[in-house]
């Protein structure tokens, strides 16, 4: 067991910059939703950094070597962001001009014995060839009645769409069904 736990520790960073408040200070290669953009220095937990910032290469040492290349690629990085928001610009317009139907069990009164949530809405998405993950989808609150919705998508940034979502009956929701 001793030795698993020293690989361990050969594969995480040390030395990591400590910086003012105990955290450790990270240059940031990709944007960060709620921390930054690319060429900011930044403070996080330990943990943050290792586990998720530097392996996935969001991040890396905030040294002046990598300062000096982010400065010197400055330019092309926001290019590259320019570009990001563009496409993004267009997939939300994409998305505003869909609509995506959700078939839920209802009573009569058009009440849901559940409620929609936000991976029914992302894989409605998907069978529209739109690609979204759940957690860019904004519900105000629950649907839990058939009917038509609009629910905001963040696809990043500040760039948000509109999607009408249609909640519909299920196809023989009257209908008891025995196995």
């Amino acid at each position: 067991m001793a030795s698993s736990q020293s690989k361990r520790r050969k594969h995480t960073p040390r030395g990591l910059p400590r910086g003012p408040r105990s955290g450790v200070q990270l240059l940031l290669v990709g944007t960060v939703e709620h921390l930054g953009k690319p060429g900011d220095v930044v403070e996080v937990k330990r943990g943050y950094a290792v586990n998720y910032l530097l392996p996935q290469g969001l991040a890396t040492i905030a040294n002046d070597h990598h300062r000096r290349m982010v400065e010197k690629h400055k330019a092309r990085l926001l290019e590259l962001e320019r570009a990001k928001l563009a496409s993004l610009r267009q997939l939300a317009e994409n998305i505003s001009q869909t609509s995506v139907s959700i078939e839920a069990n209802a009573n009569e009164e058009g009440h849901l014995y559940g409620s929609v949530a936000p991976v029914e809405i992302s894989n409605a998405l998907k069978r529209e060839n739109l690609s979204i993950a759940p957690d860019q989808v904004r519900l105000q609150g629950p649907l839990k009645e058939l009917g038509l919705y609009t629910v905001q998508i963040h696809l990043g940034g500040d760039v948000l769409a509109d999607l009408k979502v249609w909640v519909v009956p299920a196809a023989g929701a009257g209908e008891a069904t025995t196995r």
